[in-house]
């Protein structure tokens, strides 16, 4: 509500059971504002005291309604794991930000308008987007230690396209601890872990032993792909299945084992763990499925030292490189990142 001549003496506002709703007055009485969002498909009633220029008093009443959408959404912010970001939780410098739409988003460019990080320090990042109900947010380089992060889906009342709403605003804010960098080259078949750029760990690894076989009509790579991951979560124990992604427990390579200490990288399910059976080839053979097997002492070790979104880099292996969908954020180039991104 706003006076384009003289001011505003009094203002308030119910909606159709009679409940007030809350508003704010700018100092020079002229404008008013509900100080909460507005229902969708609410009735209110606005009452409006006035003062003329000339000093004459004057009311008006109205009513009106809000639209009921076709259609809502939520957003919820993720990692890359696909679980919530703990407010005010402390994350690793390769963190990313995930937007996670329940509906897809028909116009891109009209959801990420909505959609906000900021940092303190502040940084340079951008959104990339993984399909129409997923989008990324990662800065240029990793983040600085003790870097404040805040990420905001401002969608409520949003028009989002094709008659779709935001149904709520989400917001949280967490920290940056401190830099955890693991290298892990296939060339030594060691994984060297640094903290704050000085290294405080070596372990020997056997990882994926490579090829590929076709197996019920379906081709399976066990290759340990070379790329940037992140630390996705972890969990001791945890039962590893081949068959969840689609090789047979029963075929030659198929397996069912319970497995501790282990620490998630990648979404299809590469992990640093302990594996007992394979000591002998740690640091000197790769007969692993994928995963970076470590004896016991330096899986559990590297389970409690690690935290979501550290970074984990391997190299010098061969098959095809980290895809993006594979929790390989932070393996796109930043002018393809720039690209991903629905308002360039």
């Amino acid at each position: 509500m706003t006076a384009t001549a003289g001011r505003l003496t009094g203002v308030s506002m119910i909606n159709e059971a009679g409940v007030s709703v809350p508003g704010v007055m700018t100092p020079d009485d002229t404008v008013w504002k509900p100080s909460v969002p507005l229902g969708y498909g609410r009735s209110y009633t606005l009452m409006v005291n006035a003062e003329g220029t000339d000093g004459r008093p004057v009311t008006r009443t109205s009513s009106f309604s809000t639209l009921t959408p076709r259609n809502q959404t939520r957003a919820s912010l993720n990692t890359t794991a696909g679980t919530p970001i703990r407010e005010g939780g402390i994350y690793g410098i390769g963190t990313v930000v995930v937007a996670h739409f329940d509906e897809p988003m028909s116009d891109r460019a009209a959801a990420e308008r909505r959609l906000k990080v900021t940092t303190s320090p502040p940084v340079e990042g951008s959104w990339y987007w993984l399909d129409d109900q997923n989008v990324h947010w990662r800065p240029r380089e990793y983040f600085a230690t003790g870097t404040v992060v805040t990420a905001e889906a401002n969608i409520y009342g949003a028009p989002l396209g094709n008659g779709l709403y935001g149904q709520e605003d989400s917001r949280v804010t967490f920290t940056i601890g401190d830099a955890h960098v693991s290298i892990a080259d296939d060339a030594t078949k060691q994984v060297k872990v640094y903290e704050n750029g000085v290294l405080v760990r070596t372990m020997p690894t056997s990882m994926g032993m490579g090829g590929t076989e076709t197996i019920g009509g379906q081709s399976f790579s066990f290759w340990t792909q070379r790329g940037v991951y992140s630390v996705l979560d972890k969990a001791n124990p945890v039962i590893m299945d081949s068959s969840t992604y689609g090789l047979p427990i029963n075929s030659r390579l198929g397996y069912r084992e319970t497995i501790n200490y282990a620490t998630r990288i990648s979404t299809d399910g590469i992990y640093l763990h302990q594996l007992d059976s394979t000591v002998w080839a740690q640091g000197n053979t790769n007969v692993s499925h994928g995963c970076l097997n470590l004896n016991g002492d330096n899986a559990k070790w590297f389970y409690e030292f690690s935290q979501p979104g550290d970074i984990v880099e391997v190299r010098n292996t061969g098959g095809e490189p980290l895809q993006v969908w594979q929790n390989g954020d932070w393996s796109v180039p930043w002018d393809r990142w720039l690209a991903g991104s629905a308002l360039r």
